[in-house]
């Protein structure tokens, strides 16, 4: 096993891309609007708490609530690689969906297909099967005792082959040195490919059920625990995911489909819209649902959540003009029906950010990391 500052690829292959040529003369596609900026005190949004607005200030990791942070950030200290601490290992190895027993084969969509005259809350959407390779990259921190069963966060739209997540990688050698969270194992899972209705990432992540979660418990699990010769606790206390976008909204489905598995889930643009295909009509809302039925109607369940959006996130009506599309409206519907329930959450509202809240995640993410795991002891 090496350090990450030497990681090891396993299954490595090489990959001949052709690539299209262009005319010159083919015209350029129109640019796609900005979305516009949502001022924090806007009719509706929750009721922030605005800090100083100074550069690398974040929320408090000791409580909860509503924050705004911004315009302007610093990447947190966190993110450099200090010397003295002790670094993590960091591998990798790939799936093949043609060994997949729940995601084969993948599928892909023809073209983005077109409002269900039937239904006007989902697409008629054509596919085409397909083979696909995901990869799973892991760090394994220096301080994890062989044979003992470790915390660990999967994390979703993980990197590529060769391209292990090194900002992730130096947060957590930072943090476990500094026993702010648990020695953790860290697993970051590649998506099937594409985006959103009729491709295997929306498939995976936009459904709304547990499927995701049995997925990567049944099949990614094992082969980490085999390939590092690490074991994984089984506490749901211990296990925490995190995704962006619609790697968001399958964080919060492991968790809230699977409690027994999953109790910590971290978010950034969270896409809590209706996205979800083919249509499930027991959440007809897809992941709008969330927040619209399943939370407000249903037990609090031991889920710890952190979220953050961005001002100028995604407002995208697109073709089913169902108004359930604006990003910043479903996070901020998000933030004030897990209030009302009394749910432990932090949301944190990013002024001057778009989706994915850019340059913001580089300063929050350690402190973000550290309320998400706030109750579980650093050493255990």
């Amino acid at each position: 096993m090496f350090s990450h500052r030497s990681f090891l690829c396993l299954g490595l292959g090489f990959v001949a891309f052709a690539l299209p040529v262009f005319s010159q003369n083919q015209p350029k596609k129109p640019d796609r609007p900005q979305p516009p900026t949502r001022p924090f005190d806007a009719p509706g949004a929750p009721k922030f708490t605005r800090l100083d607005g100074k550069p690398g200030v974040n929320p408090p990791v000791d409580t909860g609530g509503d924050f705004v942070i911004g315009p302007d950030y610093t990447p947190a200290p966190e993110m450099k690689a200090v010397e003295g601490v002790p670094q993590g290992k960091v591998q990798q190895f790939q799936m093949d969906s043609k060994d997949c027993k729940l995601f084969n084969p993948g599928i892909a969509r023809n073209e983005f297909g077109t409002v269900d005259p039937n239904n006007p809350k989902t697409l008629i959407v054509e596919t085409h099967p397909i083979d696909y390779k995901r990869t799973v990259t892991v760090y394994v921190p220096a301080q994890y005792v062989a044979g003992k069963e470790a915390p660990f966060i999967v994390t979703h739209d993980g990197p590529g082959m060769g391209k292990p997540d090194m900002n992730l990688v130096r947060i957590l050698d930072n943090l476990i040195a500094q026993k702010r969270v648990p020695a953790m194992i860290a697993i970051m899972i590649s998506s099937g490919g594409g985006d959103a209705q009729g491709h295997e990432r929306g498939r995976e992540y936009d459904t709304m059920s547990g499927l995701y979660a049995e997925f990567i418990e049944n099949e990614v699990l094992p082969l980490v625990e085999k390939n590092y010769g690490v074991k994984l606790t089984k506490d749901p206390e211990g296990r925490a995911t995190m995704g962006n976008s619609s790697g968001g909204s399958a964080a919060l489905a492991m968790a809230w489909y699977r409690t027994d598995l999953y109790h910590r889930v971290l978010t950034t643009s969270g896409t809590f819209v209706n996205q979800q295909w083919p249509f499930n009509p027991e959440t007809p809302g897809g992941a709008w649902d969330f927040h619209s039925k399943l939370i407000p109607e249903s037990p609090v369940k031991p889920i710890r959540i952190w979220m953050a959006v961005g001002d100028r996130d995604l407002l995208n009506p697109n073709v089913m003009r169902d108004d359930m599309h604006d990003w910043v409206e479903a996070n901020h519907r998000m933030a004030k029906v897990l209030k009302e329930k009394g749910y432990h959450f932090q949301y944190v509202y990013c002024l001057n950010t778009g989706h994915s809240v850019g340059p913001a995640k580089a300063q929050f993410l350690p402190q973000a990391l550290e309320w998400l795991w706030k109750g579980y002891p650093a050493e255990r």
